[in-house]
């Protein structure tokens, strides 16, 4: 395959069965390597406010058995309390630092839901309400944490998960325009 080729033109080149690799892991938290493509298996980690990473001789898909050994960093909703960019910043060098050392090519983190209700079970893991506040602490760890490793931003929306799943108790209306004036606004 020719190396220089990117985006549509690498993927016309690609088998089908390889295309299909792509969308399943080799296990609960690495990408299949596909060869052809020159793509190597990718290691992934939750991680926003520490790693977890899975003893590789004793894995399981729930991450209840032994893990590796991980700084616990303050979660999100704490370090957002600082309104402190830079600390924020060195949380993310730090993370990515200790990826890097545990073979973690992807943290998946940081989550950048904008807080809507205190009944959230996950509010912890998010920075705050303001998505100007959300958008600046964000960018500082990605920023940092990508020096190391790749941040991948999480933005796991209740109403899109509603949308999709079905699942949600909760009534709720939501449409692009909301969407984009509440995300688009924390990025700037």
């Amino acid at each position: 395959m020719n190396s220089s080729l990117e985006g549509p033109e690498v993927m016309s080149q690609v088998a089908r069965d390889d295309k299909a690799l792509l969308t399943t892991g080799a296990d609960y938290w690495s990408t299949r390597e596909v060869p052809g493509l020159g793509l190597p298996s990718i290691r992934v980690s939750d991680g926003p406010h520490g790693l977890r990473v899975q003893d590789d001789d004793n894995p399981d898909h729930l991450g209840l058995g032994r893990s590796l050994p991980a700084t616990c960093f303050p979660p999100a909703v704490t370090l957002a309390s600082s309104w402190d960019p830079d600390l924020i910043r060195s949380v993310g060098m730090a993370l990515g630092r200790e990826a890097r050392s545990l073979g973690v090519d992807v943290v998946l983190g940081p989550g950048i839901e904008i807080k809507r209700s205190p009944l959230c079970g996950r509010n912890f893991e998010y920075y705050s309400e303001d998505p100007l506040l959300t958008g600046r602490l964000a960018a500082a760890m990605v920023e940092a944490c990508n020096h190391k490793v790749w941040a991948h931003v999480s933005n796991t929306s209740h109403a899109t998960t509603k949308r999709l799943t079905g699942c949600a108790s909760a009534p709720m209306s939501t449409n692009a325009a909301c969407g984009r004036s509440t995300y688009a606004r924390s990025s700037s």
